[in-house]
């Protein structure tokens, strides 16, 4: 990974001086974040849920420019926020896999989970 990160550096670094600085500056978390495997990175990424729901709430209003009432668009909505929520409550792929990787990274904290 370092090895990779330097070739990086050794190849844009005098184009790009800041855009490496912040990647020097931060190693360490870039490090934490290479230690996790795809599936746990998955879980950590915050914003992708949230970008994953407003993506499906402006996909159910791109093809409607007009609501006849306030009413019409809340309720459309509302009735997208229920499908959503119920691929948000689906069991997750490899949960035992995943939490046995976050116990190893984690140890204590996780094992009250099991």
């Amino acid at each position: 990974m370092l090895a990779s990160l330097d070739a990086l550096k050794a190849a844009w670094g005098e184009k790009y001086p800041i855009a490496v600085g912040v990647r020097d500056r931060n190693l360490g978390r870039i490090r934490t974040m290479f230690r996790f495997t795809p599936e746990i990175k998955r879980l950590i990424y915050t914003t992708n849920a949230i970008k994953g729901y407003h993506r499906q709430l402006r996909k159910v209003t791109r093809n409607r420019s007009l609501f006849p009432t306030d009413t019409a668009m809340l309720k459309l909505l509302y009735l997208a926020t229920q499908d959503i929520l119920k691929k948000w409550t689906m069991k997750i792929k490899h949960w035992n896999q995943i939490l046995a990787q976050l116990s190893i990274h984690f140890g204590d904290r996780v094992t009250e989970y099991l």
